[in-house]
């Protein structure tokens, strides 16, 4: 046995026992109404709200909001895109990506965020290459604040998970707010239940 593999067995046998987690509050001061507080804090964040129209739904609305995207990464049933996320074998492949769409597992009022996992994903790339992300949110799965997002069973099952509030910006370079700097350039919140077509 080499000194590394001494020194991990060492530290494993110093762990302390498996406890319980403390019981935690949700201080819920305040009741959200859940589906315009979102909306709020997601336009505080830089996202956008978008209604589906009624003939068309969700492809036809990303078809009107980005009419000169060649590329279309879906992760979802309802929207056909050039590419369904299946089909992608390496996160490479997903660097010419014009829009992409998932389905977050659930949304937080008081943050405006919604939550992906690998699961939701398919693939963590898709949630930071393409220029643009639309996201098909089903109104029922806002919940009101983050002490009530970390008691889901999401953040229990997951291996990678991120709460996400509107595109990527960074305020460093003289305290000037650029959008899209790191990732997406967009983020479209597109209310749509979850099995409709």
């Amino acid at each position: 046995m080499n000194s590394r593999h001494a020194i991990l067995n060492r530290l494993r046998q110093a762990q302390p026992a498996a406890r319980d987690l403390p019981a935690i509050p949700l201080f819920d001061t305040a009741r959200l109404n859940t589906v315009d507080d979102f909306r709020a804090a997601l336009a505080r964040m830089g996202g956008i709200w978008r209604e589906a129209p009624a003939n068309g739904g969700p492809e036809a609305l990303i078809a009107e909001l980005f009419p000169k995207a060649r590329s279309v990464v879906t992760a979802v049933p309802e929207v056909r895109g050039t590419r369904h996320i299946c089909d992608v074998r390496y996160p490479q492949e997903l660097d010419d990506v014009d829009v992409g769409v998932v389905r977050p597992a659930f949304a937080v009022a008081e943050t405006g965020s919604i939550w992906l996992s690998e699961r939701e994903y398919r693939m963590n790339a898709l949630g930071y290459l393409p220029q643009h992300l639309v996201a098909l949110l089903d109104p029922a799965d806002i919940i009101g604040n983050l002490h009530q997002a970390y008691r889901r069973r999401e953040f229990f099952d997951a291996r990678y998970a991120v709460l996400m509030s509107g595109p990527s910006a960074t305020a460093d370079i003289e305290g000037v707010l650029i959008r899209g700097a790191q990732g997406v350039r967009s983020l479209t919140i597109v209310p749509w239940p979850k099995g409709h077509r």
